[in-house]
């Protein structure tokens, strides 16, 4: 039987069957696939993917990822998102590119945390995922680039193979905030000299790859120190053969740069001997003297250890570093409001800026309000449409 047969055969028992066993087990797939929609259509002239939501239902099994002791690599999350989410009915394919972001915290003139985040790449379809799997877990909103699970960007998201398949997209978050008011975001490093190595410990401890490690901060972190212990208590596997640093902040204003690192440059080729560093935003004047004297803190493509590369030419997105950090401390890391906080995103958004790699497309902007609880949204640097700014609250 072709795919698409099986895919009405399961979906023609759900209707049969009704209230019985099999719904039981598809009804939470079944209500996140009718949520599925799309937000904004794509715009070939302007190189915009389309944008679409997903409200995904129940818990969407990531108690039983952290019960088997998470995963070590793409293949192993492949195998559970088909195994759980799809049924064994979809094939999944999971991979991250090379991206080159930039984000910052900050606070608003009223006293509101701030987590900013521009996701740079190529042309592609994004989803917004909302989640609230109840109990002692954390309702969220998060950012997804869909052809990290396939999606091509030169055809829609319309067939119901497709969107069966983006209900993987939970566990593929590229930032986000949760209801506690924790934000997070992942940003590629491109360590281990001439040829990027990617990080891969290996000890006794349960395993996480760079998404679903967002995922579980998303999901089970109250704060920045629950956060850091998530990462202390797993052993990071860098996804595709790509290395990366994050950024995690919660609503007491306090964030931190998580990197993990094995030596300088040209000597941290061994992705399994990498040791978690936590730069905190209050404690962190070995990094630089701008960076000690503020509260804030910004992040671009390179690794911010002290004496890790031996030229400036290495650190990728130093310019845009550079131009955020000005720009911070011109204002002191204080923002008129969340839309002042966007427009300070919109200065490195990628079509405009002198692109130093192959990303010349910032995809989206989020500006995370983390006192708020609230997210302003906006694809593809269409800064200058009101019907391109979307909003979400959490309760």
């Amino acid at each position: 039987m072709k795919l698409a047969g099986k895919i009405l055969a399961a979906l023609g028992a759900v209707v049969v069957l009704g209230g019985g066993a099999v719904y039981g087990v598809w009804h939470n797939e079944l209500s996140s696939l009718m949520s599925f929609k799309e937000l904004r259509p794509a715009n070939e002239e302007h190189d915009d993917g389309a944008v679409y939501e997903l409200t995904m239902k129940g818990g969407y099994y990531l108690d039983e990822f952290v019960a088997q002791g998470g995963v070590s690599n793409d293949s192993e999350l492949i195998s559970f998102v088909v195994n759980n989410i799809t049924k064994g009915v979809i094939p999944v394919k999971i991979k991250n590119p090379e991206i080159g972001c930039s984000s910052f915290t900050a606070k608003s003139a009223g006293g509101d945390a701030l987590f900013a985040r521009n996701y740079d790449m190529k042309r592609t379809h994004t989803a917004i995922v909302k989640t609230n799997p109840g109990g002692d877990r954390h309702a969220s909103v998060s950012s997804v680039d869909l052809g990290l699970i396939g999606m091509k960007v030169d055809e829609p998201v319309d067939s119901l193979m497709k969107k069966i398949t983006c209900l993987a997209a939970v566990y593929a978050p590229l930032d986000g905030i949760n209801d506690a008011g924790v934000s997070c975001g992942v940003y590629m490093t491109y360590q281990g000299g001439e040829k990027t190595v990617a990080t891969n410990q290996e000890s006794d401890k349960p395993d996480l790859t760079s998404t679903t490690f967002l995922r579980m901060v998303l999901d089970y972190a109250d704060d920045l120190d629950e956060a850091i212990e998530i990462a202390q208590s797993y052993d990071m596997h860098d996804s595709a053969n790509t290395s990366y640093h994050y950024m995690v902040a919660d609503a007491s204003g306090r964030s931190a740069i998580l990197e993990w690192t094995n030596g300088t440059d040209a000597t941290d080729n061994d992705g399994s001997a990498r040791v978690l560093n936590v730069i905190y935003n209050d404690d962190d004047a070995h990094i630089g003297e701008d960076e000690g004297a503020s509260d804030f803190q910004w992040v671009t493509n390179f690794v911010l250890q002290p004496d890790y590369y031996d030229n400036e030419e290495d650190m990728k997105g130093l310019d845009r570093y550079q131009s955020l950090g000005k720009d911070l401390i011109a204002c002191e890391g204080v923002v008129e409001d969340d839309a002042a906080a966007m427009d300070l995103l919109a200065t490195v958004g990628r079509r405009s800026w002198n692109n130093d790699d192959s990303n010349g497309i910032t995809v989206h902007s989020a500006i995370y309000n983390l006192t708020q609880k609230t997210v302003t949204w906006v694809p593809n640097e269409n800064y200058d449409d009101p019907a391109a700014w979307f909003t979400y609250t959490l309760d």
